[in-house]
C-alpha cells in the first residue's frame, strides 16, 4: 500500500514554548516553525503581529500555547483566534497542560468552574477554510471535561503515559516495577495504560483533622513502586503516599507526573540535597515537557528527568 504524503504544518509557538516547537519541528522534516511578534504597547495589552503571514494561505497550521498564567493566556487567545481567519487549510491548537482542569465542578452555589469556562472560550475559535478547529490536550484531569467543548471544535484527548512505558523498560530493574495511584481517580484515569504491571491504590483517610494516606490494595514489598498521577502542585500528596510504600516496604520509589506544574517552586521539596530524609527521596522523578517554565527551572536538578512530548505532538499534528 502506498505510503500517505506527509501533512506540511506551519507551527507557530508563544514565547514560553519556542524550546518544546524547536523539538518538535526536530522530529520531522514536514513542520516548519513560524513566529509571532509578541510586543506589547504602553499599556500592556498585546500589540501583536504574525509573520509572513501571507504565505501561510492554503496551508495547514498548528500553534503549541503555553497556558501557564492568567497573564499569558489573553495574548495567545487573541493570535489563536486570529490565524484560522488567514484563509489557512486547517488549524490545530496544542495545548499540552489544560491549566483549569482541577476546577471542574461546583461543590456549593457559587463556586465558578473555571474548567468550563476555559472551554467554552476554545470552543469560539473561528473555523479555518477546512473546518473546525483541532485542539490537541495531554492527560486531561477530570474526564468529564472532555464533554465541556462544544461542537465547534474538535478535542483530541493525548497522553504522556507512552513516555513512561519506554522510560519503564530502560530501568536496570524493569521486572521489579509496581505502579501506585495516589487515589481512585488517578487509578480510573491510567489503570488500563498500565494493566501488565502489579498495581497498588492508595487513599486518603481522615483522622480526627488530618487527611492521611493510607493503602487500599496491593504490596509495595521489595518493589520499585513509582506513583503515577496527572499532574503534581504542591506534591504533597505524592511526598506522602511515598512515605507509606516505604513503611510498608518498598525497595524504593519513584514518580511520574504528565504535568509538573509545582507553583512557587514546590519542586525544591524533591530535590535531593533538601529531601529531609533519605528515606524521603524519590529514586526518580519523571514529568514532561508540558509545563515550559518547570522544565527551564529543574535542569540538571535530581532526581528529575524530563521525558519530552515533541514526538507526540509531530504525531498528532499529522492525524
Amino acid at each position: 500500500m502506498a505510503m500517505r504524503a506527509k501533512k506540511q504544518v506551519n507551527l507557530f509557538y508563544c514565547s514560553e514554548s519556542e524550546e518544546l516547537a524547536r523539538k518538535v519541528a526536530d522530529q520531522s522534516d514536514a513542520i516548519q516553525l513560524r513566529t509571532i511578534s509578541w510586543r506589547n504597547f504602553d499599556d500592556g495589552f498585546p500589540n501583536l503581529f504574525i509573520n509572513n503571514a501571507h504565505d501561510i494561505r492554503g496551508q495547514h497550521v498548528a500553534f503549541l500555547a503555553s497556558f501557564s498564567s492568567p497573564g499569558v493566556i489573553f495574548e495567545q487567545i487573541s493570535a489563536i483566534f486570529a490565524l484560522p481567519k488567514l484563509f489557512i487549510a486547517s488549524f490545530t491548537l496544542v495545548l499540552p497542560f489544560f491549566p483549569t482542569g482541577s476546577f471542574e465542578r461546583m461543590e456549593e452555589e457559587g463556586d465558578v468552574a473555571t474548567a468550563f469556562t476555559m472551554a467554552r472560550i476554545l470552543s469560539m475559535i473561528p473555523k479555518s477554510r477546512g473546518g473546525p478547529t483541532s485542539i490537541v490536550i495531554y492527560d486531561i484531569h477530570a474526564l468529564q471535561e472532555r464533554f465541556y467543548f462544544g461542537d465547534d471544535v474538535l478535542p483530541c484527548f493525548e497522553t504522556g503515559i507512552p513516555l513512561l512505558l519506554q522510560r519503564l523498560r530502560k530501568l536496570p530493574d524493569a521486572d521489579n516495577v509496581t505502579i501506585a495511584f495516589p487515589d481512585d481517580g488517578a487509578w480510573k484515569r491510567f489503570h488500563k495504560q498500565l494493566m501488565h504491571f502489579p498495581m497498588i491504590v492508595c487513599a486518603k483517610v481522615r483522622e480526627g483533622d488530618k487527611r492521611i494516606v493510607r493503602i487500599k490494595e496491593g504490596n509495595p514489598e521489595r518493589r520499585h513502586v513509582v506513583i503515577v498521577d496527572d499532574l503534581v502542585q504542591s506534591g504533597g500528596t505524592l511526598i506522602e503516599c511515598q512515605k507509606v510504600l516505604t513503611a510498608h516496604g518498598a525497595g524504593k520509589v519513584s514518580a511520574y507526573v504528565t504535568h509538573g506544574v509545582f507553583p512557587k517552586r514546590s519542586w525544591e521539596r524533591f530535590v535531593h540535597i533538601k529531601a529531609e530524609r533519605s528515606d524521603h527521596r524519590f529514586a526518580n522523578f519523571w514529568i514532561t515537557d508540558s509545563c515550559p517554565l518547570t522544565v527551564r527551572a529543574i535542569a540538571n536538578e535530581a532526581p528529575f528527568e524530563v521525558l519530552s512530548l515533541a514526538g507526540s505532538i509531530a504525531d498528532a499534528l499529522q492525524v
